[in-house]
């Protein structure tokens, strides 16, 4: 089985700053794009940010100059830097990952289980 796990979130003042990171883990044999989406109350999921697994990276106009996102492959593992928190920030954010588990021919899109960000003003 293969797992995507965040961790990072929580409650921030506005201003404030925040790392989200995200590992997958189990029976992963590579992983193509990765990346950040967010969900606010009331509102579809969109896309935050987004990175190839050659660094190429893809940013929110709303998120622009704030966020940063990266990643390590030797770790299985994506980061979403968060800076200049604002509370219209506050949402679930979920990891997003294309992978090839072990003995399969295709990569598949995995999600995380989300992680609270909350942004007081």
């Amino acid at each position: 089985q293969v797992q995507l796990v965040e961790s990072g979130g929580g409650l921030v003042q506005a201003g404030g700053s925040l790392r989200l990171s995200c590992v997958a883990s189990g029976s992963v044999f590579s992983i193509g794009a990765m990346g950040w989406y967010r969900q606010a109350p009331g509102k579809q999921r969109e896309p935050v940010a987004t990175i190839t697994n050659g660094g190429s990276t893809n940013v929110a106009d709303s998120v622009q100059g704030r966020f940063t996102i990266s990643r390590d492959n030797a770790k299985n593992t994506v980061y979403l830097q968060m800076n200049s928190l604002k509370p219209e920030d506050t949402a679930v954010y979920y990891c997003n990952a294309g992978l090839r588990r072990v003995g399969s021919t295709y990569h598949y899109t995995y999600w995380g289980q989300g992680t609270q960000v909350t942004v007081s003003s």
